[in-house]
């Protein structure tokens, strides 16, 4: 309907335009003056006419001096009848220049056509447009039921990706090597009895690299790589998503060898049987067609169909026995190594400083997928430009690292003298309490300076990736989180709703250790509590209980006894350490940020 409205104001305004000039031609601004046939008799006869031009009935007229005025005649009489028809005497023609213009019949028929013509042309045309776009409509009626993968061909270079422009990730690059094997040389594999595995699943958290990984091997291989988002299948109208996978399938066998790649395949492939709509559902149609499809494979078809998720505990179990999706590939977030050179591969397209340590930066980002680390060194070649620099710095890279994990500096959340000591006494609970205990980990920056949600930060993080961590370890961190709270209770002898974050962290961390790492010395080493979910929707709606009434009582009474240790191991130091507290809050409130070296130096004195 918007295309047709469209069309129809374009011919609309075509059709005035066309109007308009006709207008103008027809009615020229300096039209001369027009005069009738006596008037025009009497000029000639008072000797006043010096130039006569015949146009069909036409009279142009010039005058001896130099005016311009025209008359007309009848279209059947010639103008020397005219004239001698009003007996004009011969003598007075003679100083009259008489000028006869002969009209095509070319001119004269589209004269007379022409204007009744063009309103028929636009007419007839604005018919046939519109009957394109109601056949175009058909023919996108006709396409819906197709597949919308897009297609990278191995011939463009441009977009092709290999292992290379993949850093880190070495045991899934391993993996996947024997997929590209495949791919390259089936007949070493089949002649052996092999055979040629139909599906990969990548499992991981969101940006690690599933879907660059997938089209490495794509790379790798030189073949075709059909890319398309599971949430593509799935419509409104049933039978449209079961009618795009046989489709995607059919052109994937046309092109073998080649790669299907289904990024989110949960949003299509979740547990049968948890839909709104029952057995019927859509969702699950396009589901069972999936795995039709990956039954249906020849034992030379040469299609491997990968697939990424971050949620592998939602999918139908039907997809994940052998014969189907039966190679699992596990991306984990990067290792110190692994992101430092992930850091190299998007450093190469941005002029670095010779300040710029990709190790240091690496050590500061634990936690952080390909993705974010690409955002890192993004958000600093962002800032390096609004500094005017040429060349991204360190310090543009570590504030881009905080922009990330906490987000933008609020310069604007400006903090009265009251509230800006408060909050400094806060971070520097925290960072005092942080140094002192034996398992945490280093202080890097304490701030004031608010960022994000949070009025004032402290950065601390280790040195080294730990994959396993000890109760010590868990104890001294909910020390910590609530040494804010503890700082604010022994210098203004009261609390705020300033540590409402760090209260909600610590209380989950704590029934954390209770319930699920079984290091309650009261309770023992069990687990309690399992939590259920709508699989339609993906999230957790509640927790069955599979303890007691007794049981829950001990667990808040676990949980209370955590936070009340941590509270009180909190405030013992900073009792004890009073006035060095003192000393970083009030630097904290000259400068609003300390630094790693600068916060142990001071404590050193």
């Amino acid at each position: 309907m918007k295309n047709l409205f469209k069309n129809f104001i374009i011919f609309f305004l075509a059709f005035l335009t066309i109007a308009a000039i006709f207008s103008f031609y027809n009615s020229p601004l300096n039209k001369p003056q027009e005069i009738g046939v006596g008037e025009l008799i009497d000029k000639i006869n008072s000797g006043e006419v010096q130039k006569v031009t015949v146009d069909g009935d036409k009279l142009d007229i010039t005058l001896k001096n130099g005016d311009q005025v025209e008359s007309r005649k009848e279209p059947t009489d010639s103008f020397s009848t005219l004239l001698n028809n009003y007996q004009v005497d011969p003598a007075k023609l003679k100083g009259i220049n008489i000028e006869i213009k002969n009209e095509t019949s070319t001119a004269f028929w589209l004269g007379t056509i022409l204007p009744f013509l063009i309103p028929f042309l636009l007419i007839a045309a604005f018919i046939y447009f519109m009957m394109r776009q109601v056949q175009g409509t058909n023919n996108r009626a006709l396409m819906f039921g197709q597949s919308r993968a897009r297609e990278v061909n191995p011939q463009n270079k441009k977009n092709r990706i290999t292992f290379n422009d993949v850093a880190g990730a070495k045991e899934a690059k391993e993996e996947l090597m024997e997929v590209v094997d495949f791919l390259k040389n089936p007949k070493k594999f089949t002649s052996l009895g092999a055979r040629i595995p139909k599906g990969v699943l990548l499992v991981g958290p969101p940006g690690t690299g599933k879907t660059l990984l997938a089209r490495a091997v794509a790379g790798e291989a030189n073949v075709p790589f059909f890319h398309i988002s599971g949430s593509e299948f799935v419509e409104m109208f049933v039978g449209v998503g079961a009618s795009r996978v046989r489709d995607l399938f059919r052109k994937a066998k046309k092109n073998a060898p080649d790669i299907i790649f289904i990024d989110e395949i949960d949003a299509v492939g979740r547990q049968r049987g948890a839909g709104l709509g029952g057995s019927h559902d859509e969702r699950e149609q396009t589901l069972n067609q999936i795995l039709v499809e990956l039954d249906g494979f020849e034992a030379n078809a040469n299609v491997i169909v990968m697939a990424a998720t971050n949620r592998p505990d939602v999918l139908d179990p039907a997809l994940l026995r052998p014969g189907r999706f039966d190679r699992r590939v596990v991306l984990d977030l990067p290792s110190l190594d692994d992101r430092e050179k992930i850091l190299q591969v998007h450093a190469k397209s941005k002029p670095l400083d010779s300040s710029v340590n990709l190790r240091a930066v690496a050590e500061r980002t634990p936690g952080f997928s390909g993705a974010d680390l690409a955002n890192l060194l993004n958000e600093a070649a962002i800032l390096t430009g609004r500094r005017n620099k040429k060349r991204v710095s360190l310090q543009e890279c570590l504030e881009s690292i905080e922009k990330v994990i906490l987000g933008p500096e609020r310069k604007s959340h400006v903090l009265n003298e009251k509230e800006k000591e408060i909050t400094a006494y806060h971070e520097a609970g925290h960072a005092l309490v942080s140094h002192q205990l034996p398992n945490t980990d280093p202080v890097r920056k304490i701030s004031i300076v608010a960022r994000g949600q949070a009025g004032g930060y402290t950065l601390k993080y280790p040195s080294e990736d730990r994959y396993l961590h000890f109760k010590a370890e868990f104890v001294d961190d909910l020390a910590v989180m609530l040494a804010g709270l503890a700082s604010e209770k022994e210098i203004f002898k009261d609390i705020t709703t300033g540590a409402q974050n760090d209260l909600k962290q610590a209380t989950a961390l704590a029934r954390r250790l209770v319930t699920e790492f079984g290091m309650s010395e009261t309770l023992g080493p069990q687990t309690f509590g399992r939590k259920e979910e709508l699989i339609f929707l993906g999230r957790e709606i509640s927790e069955q209980r599979d303890y007691s009434e007794k049981v829950a009582t001990l667990i808040d009474q676990e949980v209370s006894k955590f936070l009340k240790k941590a509270y009180e191991n909190a405030t013992e130091i900073i009792k004890k350490m009073k006035p060095k507290l003192k000393e970083i809050a009030e630097l904290l409130i000259k400068k609003e940020t300390i630094e790693q070296k600068e916060f142990e130096a001071l404590l050193k004195t």
